[in-house]
């Protein structure tokens, strides 16, 4: 009993010290948009989670997360440089508004109708991420590390009116995000710069009568409401952005903090990658249940493979442009643009236009 008493003892005297051992790390993770969208809610879901995981499997440390997501901390436009300075150690950049900081993140932007696949999409960008010398720099000369990586899934034109076909959007207002724009050129459409947050607004005040947009942000943000008339084309899925964290945070985490960010990054990615194409459908299926009895009721218009060809023909040579361009500015983008094509080719997708040629 007395040996018994004495271990016991000696285990509570032990305890305080080994509770005292573990260290906590403040963080805070932040959005210019909602949990509500998919790839932001998932930073929650899994790349915290996932990192709480790999942590609790040691003991040695425990992030305390201070949470500010859905723009409490800042909007849209501000999402680089909110990490950058410093605001948030991590936050989610949105690439596609900042094509002057990120020219060589908008690739895909700039190669509409080459892939609807985003897990092999991120797969490339990753390969890139890591290979690449000139996309890497290009994201930590803003003072940012990397961790995880977005897409989209596929985009479609969601309007007031029902289209018959491409022709259809001829001098009509159509929101879009950024340099996603540019896959109107040549269509006689007008595109308005917006983002998720500012279309429901932009459609319901007659700044725009359409949105280009995505099934997995367009429910959520309810645009079937304003904009019934789903005019299902599959443009194509885009990079869009990455989870990244201030690189002075960074560099004052302990190295198994930073091996357990990593391979959370790594974890989001794959599975954000495998949400984006299985809750595409579901998504778009739930629209139209939802907006049933709404006045017009939602209804997806399938257009047909020769009115999607025609879009492609209609677009001048947007990606050559883009490479020229930043050719001219000392960046490798023909080469870069090659890399990416060639990275989709290589998983066997078969793009309706070879951008790279």
């Amino acid at each position: 009993m007395r040996i018994l008493f004495g271990l016991v003892t000696a285990g509570m005297i032990a305890l305080p010290g080994a509770l005292a051992a573990q260290e906590t790390i403040n963080l805070t993770i932040a959005s210019s948009h909602p949990t509500v969208i998919p790839w932001v809610g998932m930073m929650k879901t899994h790349f915290m989670a996932k990192a709480d995981e790999l942590l609790a499997k040691t003991g040695n440390y425990k992030i305390e997360w201070n949470e500010a997501f859905g723009g409490q901390l800042y909007k849209a436009n501000a999402t680089l440089t909110s990490v950058e300075e410093g605001i948030t150690d991590i936050g989610w950049v949105f690439s596609f508004l900042e094509p002057s900081k990120l020219p060589l993140s908008q690739a895909s932007s700039y190669a509409p109708f080459a892939t609807v696949n985003p897990p092999f999409q991120l797969e490339v960008m990753e390969d890139l991420m890591e290979s690449n010398e000139a996309l890497r720099h290009e994201w930590e000369q803003y003072n940012l590390k990397v961790l995880g990586l977005t897409s989209t899934d596929m985009y479609d034109i969601y309007t007031k009116t029902p289209l018959k076909g491409i022709d259809d959007v001829k001098g009509i207002k159509l929101s879009a995000p950024g340099v996603l724009g540019t896959w109107l050129r040549g269509t006689g459409a007008n595109a308005v710069d917006g983002s998720l947050t500012s279309f429901y607004t932009d459609i319901q005040t007659g700044i725009s009568d359409g949105v280009l947009s995505l099934a997995l942000g367009a429910l959520p943000a309810k645009l079937y409401e304003v904009a019934p008339y789903i005019n299902r084309f599959d443009v194509g899925v885009a990079f869009s952005g990455a989870v990244a964290i201030n690189k002075d945070s960074w560099d004052g985490l302990p190295e198994e903090v930073q091996t357990a960010m990593i391979e959370a990054g790594k974890y989001y990615t794959v599975a954000h990658g495998k949400d984006l194409l299985e809750r595409h459908e579901a998504a778009l299926n739930k629209m139209v249940e939802l907006g049933t009895s709404q006045n017009p009721p939602v209804e997806i218009i399938k257009m047909s493979d020769e009115q999607r060809q025609a879009w492609v023909d209609k677009l001048p040579d947007i990606a050559g442009d883009w490479a020229a361009d930043l050719e001219g500015k000392g960046l490798p983008a023909k080469a870069f643009l090659k890399a990416y094509m060639d990275g989709l080719r290589t998983k066997g997708e078969k793009p309706m236009r070879n951008w790279d040629e």
